[in-house]
């Protein structure tokens, strides 16, 4: 499918059943994902950096925009990128990372109010932000789909009040999909998907089905990291038995490759 085509499904797929976008760490992972059903695909910050050999945070915008372009190439499904905060603290940082993640062939992609420096950008320097990112978007000539990010709950400040306050700012600047990671209850996710009209994404939650969480009124769920970490546990297991043991038992897994790589 062309870019435009791809952009369509997704907006698709944010009007009608709520669905799961996993987030692969490499092109190896998009296809495995692809095969396996998925309809489209979401980037990792933290799965991308751990690629690289760094920690969450550590990947720069041309280092996403080479990772958005792989998993395009790799598998036909759209995909939306972890943009972190733009990759600055101004608007027209948020509005260019934007941009540079269509350039690469993303269809969505996320900008969050977390500055790296360590601090929330303050509510109404956020929403500009988020308006900025809303207005790249929507010149790109077609719907790409911008999530706006609270971070309060996976920062140290779990105040779902302003949770609520930013989401709805964050709305009314322009954000086609409102994601606050770190949410941990039902109660929690079905207040914040009450109190917006936008599809809401959630972060899985491993005490939560997936029914669960969409009975609260959420559009759709990520994983984050999470694949990339049960993937790298797995490793380091075998790994460790190898070393403390000399068990190599692990090493007779077989994977249906043939079946997940088929050419489309």
């Amino acid at each position: 499918m062309s870019q435009a085509e791809k952009a369509e499904a997704f907006a698709a797929l944010h009007a009608g059943e709520p669905f799961v976008i996993p987030n692969p760490w490499d092109a190896g992972s998009a296809r495995v994902l692809e095969a396996l059903g998925f309809r489209a695909l979401a980037t990792t910050s933290s799965g991308l950096a751990f690629t690289l050999g760094r920690r969450d945070g550590g990947a720069t915008l041309e280092d996403v925009a080479a990772h958005v372009a792989a998993l395009d190439a790799a598998t036909a499904l759209p995909v939306s990128a972890d943009l972190e905060n733009g990759y600055g603290p101004d608007p027209e940082d948020a509005g260019d990372a934007i941009r540079r993640a269509a350039e690469s062939g993303a269809v969505g992609g996320s900008i969050e109010d977390w500055d790296p420096d360590g601090r929330l950008y303050e509510s109404a320097h956020a929403a500009e932000r988020a308006a900025a990112a809303a207005e790249a978007a929507q010149g790109l000539g077609f719907p790409f789909q911008l999530t706006a990010r609270a971070e309060n709950h996976i920062r140290g400040n779990p105040d779902l009040d302003d949770t609520i306050a930013r989401l709805r700012a964050y709305e009314e600047a322009g954000a086609d999909v409102l994601y606050a990671p770190g949410l941990r209850t039902v109660e929690e996710i079905r207040a914040v998907c009450d109190a917006v009209s936008r599809p809401v994404n959630v972060l899985a939650l491993p005490g939560l089905t997936t029914g669960e969480i969409f009975a609260a009124g959420v559009q759709r769920i990520s994983v984050g990291g999470g694949l990339t970490w049960v993937a790298a546990r797995a490793m380091a297991d075998a790994a460790a038995a190898i070393r403390d043991e000399g068990d190599l038992s692990a090493l007779a897994t077989r994977l249906p490759l043939e079946e997940w790589f088929r050419s489309s």
